[in-house]
């Protein structure tokens, strides 16, 4: 990609601050249109960096209970992609400068279908991708076409992802790399912080794209000890599992929901500015 994108010049802009950046993950739609669209508000001022806005689907294979859950809840209350792409242009009408990354699953992007999907995505003000069940060797299914949209495609790679693999993955990723720090689903155990360093670096030897952590991170401080020797770190299933924790018992939103999630954002945000 030759043009800056929004989520370049946030990372940029983060290095001359001298700091990581944090990355919150919610769902759209979770836990209806209305409180979803409040949170995703209010993320910024709480201290989000870059949005991850996932994509509701019905079978999330790489997300554990707490994604699962958030994604059937955005589902049973009817939300449908185009109402995701609703809340980014509404998003926009307040914040021009906050990175939008759209994460989750191909599914849903190819009934839309492919085409009209990137030019309403781009249109509406989404930054980049995160589609996690498309290889790097279907990259002209997708990846190709969005990043001719001037949408940053941007990768896992994992604790598995070898040296031989590292370099295919990087071949058309763009705005980041999203370093998973566990081996299996999302929330489902505490990475091994000297573990996530060392591979970390590695992978800092083979690119000069930033790289975000994520998988697992539960705590402030968790953030704090992963955040040295990346450039940011990844919260989702902490902000969603507050989600769930401030509903009534039939799942509908009360007046926690909301400042439950802000005031998680914002004390990960403060751990991460005391680093």
């Amino acid at each position: 990609m030759s043009k800056t994108t929004r989520i370049d010049r946030r990372f940029a802009r983060l290095k001359e601050e001298g700091r990581p950046g944090l990355v919150t993950f919610i769902t759209a739609g979770d836990p209806d249109l209305e409180t979803s669209k409040k949170i995703l508000l209010g993320l910024p001022k709480a201290g989000a960096d870059v949005i991850e806005l996932g994509m509701p689907f019905s079978d999330p294979m790489a997300d554990g209970p707490a994604i699962q859950a958030s994604s059937l809840r955005a589902l049973k209350a009817g939300h449908k992609m185009r109402a995701t792409l609703e809340l980014v242009s509404e998003f926009r009408k307040h914040d021009q400068d906050t990175p939008i990354v759209l994460m989750g699953y191909y599914n849903p992007i190819y009934v839309y279908p492919n085409e009209e999907f990137l030019k309403d995505a781009t249109a509406a003000g989404v930054d980049g991708l995160i589609v996690v069940d498309v290889p790097p060797e279907a990259d002209d299914e997708l990846c190709i076409p969005a990043r001719e949209h001037g949408l940053n495609f941007i990768r896992l790679v994992t604790p598995t992802t070898d040296a031989r693999r590292l370099p295919t993955v990087l071949t058309n990723t763009s705005g980041f790399l999203y370093y998973v720090s566990i081996t299996g689903i999302t929330g489902a155990a505490a990475p091994d912080v000297n573990a996530v360093h060392t591979q970390v670096n590695l992978i800092k030897k083979a690119t000069t794209l930033p790289v975000a952590v994520g998988f697992g991170v539960k705590t402030g401080d968790q953030a704090k000890a992963l955040a040295k020797g990346a450039d940011a770190v990844v919260v989702g299933s902490a902000l969603v599992s507050a989600i769930e924790q401030s509903l009534e018992a039939g799942g509908w939103s009360t007046s926690k929901t909301v400042p439950s999630v802000l005031d998680l954002v914002q004390s990960f945000a403060g751990a991460l500015q005391t680093g």
